[in-house]
């Protein structure tokens, strides 16, 4: 969590460039849980279309590195054998692979914030939980980050798969993440959520304990009642 304070981060690579706006603003928005005080993707025809499709190609810029530039550190992922990974409580970096938390269940499962509130985050869910049912006792709660999100899922049936499902869907916004309503946990309760961060306390009860992972293994999760790798589903 303190492996890049006051530098900047650029991501780059093959698996960066597979990745719509959503999975990119996600690791923008996850580069300050690692001290950052930015995190870059370089602009590309990804970029471009989703400016296109806002009005706004016209702003568009070509931003990135010179091609003999220098950097502190590089850090190379073999993303094609990456497992899915959860954070356990109560720091962002104590992670685990999924399958060492087969043994993990859940009280709650959230699905939003900023790092995973956009349409395509929801989408990834329902593909999983469409014909499914939530596990007996557990809550799915899901909240779209912006009024966008909310009409694009209520216009594509993403709502309508996820109710079904037997979750329920709230306004727009932070919800659950910021602990002060629409999904604060009692006392002893386990939450799989998509937020940004899991620190003690987060969710609204310092004596809850918060796991962080992607909406796929959210969803997952939610059926199984357990924290589960999504692949299985896939």
């Amino acid at each position: 969590s303190k492996g890049a304070t006051y530098k900047a981060l650029e991501y780059t690579g093959e698996a960066v460039e597979y990745m719509d706006i959503a999975g990119r603003a996600t690791l923008g928005n996850m580069a300050v849980e690692a001290g950052a005080k930015t995190g870059m993707v370089p602009t590309d025809e990804v970029t471009r279309e989703f400016l296109k499709g806002r009005g706004r190609e016209h702003l568009y810029r070509d931003l990135k590195a010179d091609p003999d530039a220098q950097y502190e550190r590089v850090v190379e992922i073999d993303a094609a054998n990456l497992e899915p990974t959860v954070a356990c409580p109560h720091l962002v970096d104590n992670i685990k692979p999924v399958s060492e938390l087969d043994d993990v269940w859940v009280d709650q499962v959230f699905i939003g914030t900023s790092c995973n509130g956009r349409i395509e985050d929801f989408h990834s869910a329902a593909q999983i939980l469409k014909g499914r049912r939530v596990a007996e006792g557990v809550r799915l709660i899901a909240t779209p980050a912006s009024k966008r999100t909310y009409i694009q899922g209520l216009t594509d049936g993403t709502w309508a798969t996820l109710l079904e499902a037997g979750g329920v869907v709230t306004g727009s916004g932070c919800g659950a993440c910021v602990g002060v309503h629409e999904g604060v946990l009692a006392d002893g309760e386990v939450c799989l959520a998509t937020n940004p961060r899991n620190f003690k306390g987060r969710m609204g009860n310092p004596n809850a304990f918060i796991y962080l992972g992607s909406p796929a293994l959210a969803a997952a999760t939610a059926v199984e009642g357990k924290i589960t790798d999504p692949r299985q589903f896939l």
